[in-house]
């Protein structure tokens, strides 16, 4: 998945669709699942603002569907998939 090229459409609890950019996805064999980390698109603002990064665990969808958004339900899940992401910032860092 390349950067920059995937968007998904998420909707919130209230009901209304947001168009967000897809961070990056990975998949995590200890919980058996794959997760996709996303911000709303337009939500990048001023550089003062803190870009809001949402994560969800996600099924894949068959061939030319769409997969399916899960909430992430533990905190074990939350510990690794901030782990990821720290990860995945300190690597940006260094191509800078």
């Amino acid at each position: 998945m390349n950067h920059g090229e995937n968007n998904i459409t998420v909707i919130d609890e209230e009901g209304n669709e947001q168009l967000c950019e897809v961070l990056f996805t990975f998949d995590s064999e200890e919980f058996g699942k794959s997760y996709v980390l996303y911000y709303p698109i337009g939500a990048d603002g001023d550089d003062d603002d803190e870009i809001e990064i949402h994560a969800s665990a996600f099924i894949p969808g068959q061939e030319n569907e769409e997969g399916e958004l899960m909430p992430i339900e533990t905190e074990e899940e939350w510990d690794m998939i901030e782990e990821v992401f720290n990860t995945f910032l300190e690597e940006q860092d260094d191509e800078e």
